[in-house]
């Protein structure tokens, strides 16, 4: 048995389309807006601890929609830009594929009331540990609550993907979160908990809002695949007492079904409420047939819709109007197989070209700048997208 490097690094590896969902990265990003509402929430919030509180549940409502979905999105190509006007939930947003090498997607949202800005990029690194692939979603992610003049900055968790080559695929996420307002020292700590040993952390999350003072404020339980409370801490802590003198040591013994797969445990046990929490966040439920559509939510399903007439006021470079994901989405796996390798050749063929002239790639939406909050470099939005002027715009499908 030759011995194999642990982690190999995955974004030059081409995969199949099989693995694939019919979105792109870019549309998977804007899945982050879903419980826009929690924003709007912040933004109303006259107390900055109660501010943190509704940020706290936007950011773990943020990583949400994954519960289950083990498609992989499609790469974007270098060029591709995604929007999403939804007049209903108070926000527009818009995103563009910046890098190739590393493959790094900024974006851009804000509310149509002008009361929050929030962006980030993203640099997607991905790990191959044999049975399981670990994504490591690199960038800062940066909310501004403009009526209140504070700005929130955050990193997503890590995911982890389990049985990429045998038994049933599973998803958890795991990592510290740390949210800070940069404007009132307030911070919030979230522990994403991974699985452990017989299931109880599995979608676990437990952390606590300080003050500049560093005194705690209030702790924050849940599960990132259904809800978020927040409690008093002394309640908590009390509450904690009682619970370990009342746990008998119960633990099921595992069952060794595969040996080649990492089971996923059994553990249907929701959140177990605290009483005088308060709750910051419930998941909506899925549509009905979603076990047939790659596990998507009533938010991911009309991301990829061509409404009658957008396609005159779309940007050419949308990822809707992309030929591999939308054969995907009619069920035409070869199709979509053959549009997504011209696609890719395409690319490669227009990097050559721009090799040999020595020109470099220049973004059209987004350049590389210095985040104001955290003085690390970031890709800014530049402005402009919506004015519907693309007579630039890059040929790339």
């Amino acid at each position: 048995r030759h011995l194999r490097e642990p982690s190999k690094e995955l974004s030059k590896i081409t995969m199949p389309i099989v693995f694939n969902e019919p979105l792109s990265f870019l549309q998977r990003i804007s899945e982050y807006m879903e419980h826009t509402y929690l924003v709007h929430k912040a933004c109303a919030q006259a107390e900055s601890i109660e501010r943190m509180q509704a940020v706290a549940a936007f950011a773990v409502s943020a990583v949400a929609s994954q519960w289950d979905r083990t498609g992989k999105p499609f790469n974007p190509l270098l060029g591709e830009t995604y929007e999403l006007l939804r007049e209903d939930q108070g926000f527009r947003l818009v995103s563009e594929q910046v890098s190739h090498h590393p493959p790094i997607s900024a974006f851009h949202a804000e509310g149509l009331a002008q009361d929050f800005v929030f962006h980030g990029s993203i640099y997607p690194k991905l790990k191959f540990w044999g049975k399981s692939v670990e994504a490591e979603p690199k960038g800062t992610i940066t909310l501004e609550l403009l009526k209140h003049k504070e700005a929130y900055t955050w990193t997503n968790p890590l995911c982890c993907v389990h049985n990429v080559i045998v038994g049933k695929l599973w998803i958890e996420q795991y990592g510290t979160v740390e949210i800070v307002n940069h404007s009132t020292g307030d911070k919030c700590v979230l522990n994403f908990k991974p699985c452990g040993m017989f299931g109880k952390e599995l979608h676990r999350v437990e952390g606590y809002i300080q003050d500049k003072c560093k005194k705690k404020r209030c702790v924050i339980y849940g599960k990132w695949t259904e809800c978020m409370w927040s409690v008093d801490p002394q309640v908590y802590e009390s509450h904690r007492k009682n619970d370990r003198k009342g746990a008998a040591d119960s633990r099921k013994q595992k069952t060794v079904k595969n040996e080649d797969a990492d089971d996923m445990p059994e553990v249907q046990e929701t959140v177990a409420v605290i009483p005088g929490s308060t709750l910051l966040w419930r998941v909506a439920s899925r549509p009905p047939n979603s076990t047939e559509m790659y596990n998507f939510t009533n938010f991911a399903i009309g991301l990829n819709e061509l409404e009658p007439g957008m396609e005159g006021v779309l940007a050419p470079t949308d990822c809707r109007l992309r030929p591999d994901i939308r054969a995907m989405e009619m069920g035409d796996m070869d199709e979509a197989s053959k549009q997504k390798e011209r696609l890719e050749e395409k690319q490669r063929a227009a990097r050559k070209e721009r090799a040999k002239d020595n020109e470099e790639w220049s973004t059209r939406w987004f350049e590389l700048g210095v985040n104001p909050f955290t003085g690390s470099q970031d890709w800014l939005y530049t402005g402009g997208y919506f004015d519907r002027k693309y007579t630039d715009s890059p040929d790339i499908y």
